[in-house]
């Protein structure tokens, strides 16, 4: 009795083993849950074999990005026209630590005018004055729990050159964050302009 017991479970546990192996080595056989192993969303960079996106003329999850909506390191700005036009590439190839290198070589490439400054001014409100303040005073809401923003009008801030600016907003420098990625450099050099005004007053 004992030994059919174990005969017939040996056979059955043989079937079951014996299943489970197929040629097809990609194969991993029945999931229980498939929805716990396999996102029913369309995750960017999970693709199934098996199941194509409805909503994506190619059938993958992940889309091309929209064009001009990726800032690149690499790019032709023109500021102005005719013989007065500005072409720069905005490459800038300086390292975290560079910034010596970026105050003596950087000059502004976007031309100091009304609509440049009111650009900058919306870009600083929008980036720098929750930590900067209003006037660049480092009394901003961010900034008087923070502590340690510079005043741009006092010391060695107030003759900080466009360069300095430009890399510190690049690459971050103390307890001040990079903005690189978030903001382009035609943005940044704006943004520059404006701080001028700020050291100014």
């Amino acid at each position: 009795m004992i030994r059919s017991f174990y005969f017939i479970c040996f056979c059955l546990l043989a079937v079951l083993l014996s299943g489970s192996c197929g040629r097809n080595y990609d194969d991993t056989g029945t999931a229980y849950a498939p929805d716990m192993y396999y996102s029913e969303a369309y995750e960017p960079y999970k693709q199934r074999a098996d199941a194509k996106n409805p909503y994506n003329v190619w059938g993958n999850n992940l889309w091309y990005p929209v064009r001009g909506t990726i800032s690149r390191r690499n790019y032709q700005t023109t500021f102005g026209s005719g013989d007065s036009a500005v072409t720069d590439l905005m490459v800038y190839n300086l390292g975290k630590e560079d910034i010596e290198v970026a105050e003596r070589t950087l000059r502004n490439p976007v031309p100091l005018n009304d609509a440049t400054l009111q650009e900058g001014q919306v870009l600083y409100s929008r980036y720098c004055q929750p930590c900067h303040g209003e006037n660049g005073n480092g009394d901003g809401p961010v900034g008087k729990v923070y502590k340690g923003v510079p005043n741009y009008s006092v010391g060695q801030y107030k003759t900080m050159n466009s360069g300095h600016i430009f890399h510190v907003i690049t690459y971050g420098k103390g307890r001040m964050w990079p903005h690189g990625t978030q903001i382009n450099p035609a943005d940044r050099w704006k943004i520059v302009h404006f701080v001028h005004q700020l050291q100014q007053q």
